[in-house]
């Protein structure tokens, strides 16, 4: 390969791995390979107007996509304004690839404008990070990332790319990265020790989460459900990792307190953990919560989180999918018969006492048929929502995760870039929604036809229910929540804000005001944002 600029073999080695995208907010350091971009008319630059933004929809177009997505962001300041998201990103195990300049190796000793170490920036919130400091190095290292962001346990890796290193000629040649195939099995001795196990609980449980999803595992999981009859409940569970109206599906154990997972699990006398870790709680029991005499058997390929914090009897270091179908095959010849009944969900009706959230999500249901795609953050007003709108199948849905808020309306246009036939429909709060609006100005730019849904209820209301709990548990008398909690004072004025960013826009305030809002809302040709007054 004969010697180019490193800022233009660089989109040789993204349309070798297939990347056509690359999310981000420009900066004066990156300006060299940025400046190449106006050469290559099949790769596209989605411009958002901040680095969060950008992160934000970066995460659901790979989520959408099972795809890694490229983020550029400036230098240290356009990093940390992207921490928060990329924090999201690594907590669900998002592929992001995200590249930063910096003014060039030359200049490390000088200690100029905008010098920061942006390796230590980005190591805690994702999975690999470095800095390419030679030319002929520049592609082994973005090889390198995208086969750390795409190996299962997925997440984020950060790339530093100085300017000289990229002004400089290399002779690297661009081929497709090497991505190693993890669908292993446990050796037979450990899967017969597992079903063995599982086999003999009189009260078994199940608790899954997103690595279901990247092994493509729902199937084998509902199988291995109902061969126990053991009910399942999802832990940092944010795709659809199992049908949400199966009978044995039971919901989310949340991501707040330990003593509610310490509830659910007490009594089970065998437990398979299959694709996430225990437990995800901000207050988690320090204590082991599992009964003493229970067995605790996990599935997964994240080996860091077996055993993390609580004992595990049988860790299997392997791919969910085969795995869990050799444990349902094991179960047939042992004499394992599901005995669980389908039945057929129906949506509750709604009347006029119906929260004006479940009053929408009906009417969504009603009249956007099947392909819906939803991106949730709508946080508190999320269980009326999932009422109406049940996730049943895989790339159809996906939660928020990470803790951090902002995630819906970016990770909406995100899916809808990826998903351009679907209908994606992005919820949020008005409270998140405020950490992330100017996305609306990307959605626009670029034609990209997400709805937008802000459940408005005037506050951060979450932050009234944990300070309810904290209470409680305390001893404190019941008084005024705290007045940051409240967002009414000024209102925003969402519509308006939406229009002013190009967005066509309606806030709903009363019943009747649903119908023709999600009407006007799904025949729209272009992005779409409802203000939906929740309280």
């Amino acid at each position: 390969m004969s010697g180019r600029p490193g800022k233009a073999a660089i989109f040789e080695q993204f349309a070798a791995d297939g990347i056509t995208k690359m999310f981000g907010n420009p900066g004066t350091v990156e300006q060299g390979f940025l400046d190449v971009l106006g050469e290559l008319p099949d790769f596209q630059y989605v411009l958002a107007l901040q680095e969060a933004v950008a992160v934000g929809i970066a995460d659901g177009y790979a989520r959408a996509s099972a795809s890694p997505a490229l983020v550029q962001l400036h230098t240290g300041v356009g990093l940390g304004n992207g921490v928060g998201m990329l924090y999201q990103a690594k907590r669900g195990h998002s592929p992001l690839v995200v590249i930063a300049g910096d003014a060039g190796v030359r200049y490390d000793a000088m200690d100029s404008q905008m010098a920061v170490d942006l390796v230590e920036m980005a190591r805690p919130v994702t999975k690999y990070a470095t800095r390419v400091t030679h030319p002929e190095s520049v592609l082994r290292v973005l090889r390198r990332a995208v086969k750390i962001a795409m190996t299962p346990p997925r997440g984020p890796v950060f790339v530093a790319l100085p300017m000289d290193v990229l002004d400089a000629d290399t002779s690297e040649p661009a081929v497709p990265s090497t991505l190693p195939s993890r669908a292993v099995l446990p050796v037979p001795a450990e899967l017969e020790r597992a079903a063995r196990a599982l086999r003999a609980a009189r009260n078994p449980l199940i608790l899954m989460g997103d690595g279901v999803s990247v092994s493509g595992a729902q199937a084998e999981l509902a199988a291995v459900a109902e061969l126990l009859h053991a009910p399942v409940w999802g832990v940092d569970n944010s795709e659809l990792n199992m049908d949400t109206t199966h009978p044995l599906y039971r919901g989310q154990l949340g991501h707040m307190f330990g003593e509610v997972s310490k509830k659910v699990v007490a009594d089970a006398d065998a437990v398979l953990i299959v694709g996430t870790y225990v437990f995800p709680e901000v207050f988690p029991e320090l204590a082991d919560p599992f009964r003493p005499d229970a067995t605790i058997v996990h599935i997964d390929l994240d080996d860091w989180e077996m055993a993390k914090n609580f004992p595990v009897h049988i860790p299997l270091l392997a791919d969910p999918k085969p795995t869990l179908g050799a444990i349902a095959e094991r179960l047939v010849a042992a004499g394992a018969v599901s005995r669980v009944a389908p039945t057929r969900w129906t949506r509750p009706p709604v009347d006029a006492a119906s929260p004006m959230i479940e009053r929408f999500a009906a009417e969504l249901a009603d009249r956007a048929g099947e392909g819906l795609v939803l991106f949730d953050e709508a946080l508190t007003a999320s269980p009326g929502l999932l009422k109406h709108l049940a996730p049943t199948r895989p790339g159809d849905y996906f939660l928020t995760r990470g803790g951090s808020l902002g995630i819906g309306i970016p990770g909406a246009i995100g899916a809808k870039l990826a998903r351009p036939d679907a209908q994606v429909v992005g919820f949020t709060g008005d409270g998140g929604s405020m950490y992330t609006i100017q996305g609306l100005w990307t959605a626009v730019r670029y034609g990209i036809g997400a709805k937008f849904v802000i459940c408005n209820n005037h506050r951060y209301e979450l932050l009234d229910l944990n300070i309810e709990q904290y209470w409680g548990e305390r001893g404190i008398p019941s008084h005024r929540h705290p007045d940051g909690f409240d967002l009414g004072r000024p209102d925003i004025g969402f519509a308006e804000l939406a229009r002013s960013l190009g967005v066509e826009a309606v806030r709903v305030s009363k019943p009747e005001e649903v119908e023709p809002a999600v009407r006007r809302m799904l025949a729209h040709d272009g992005p779409f944002l409802v203000d939906l007054v929740t309280a």
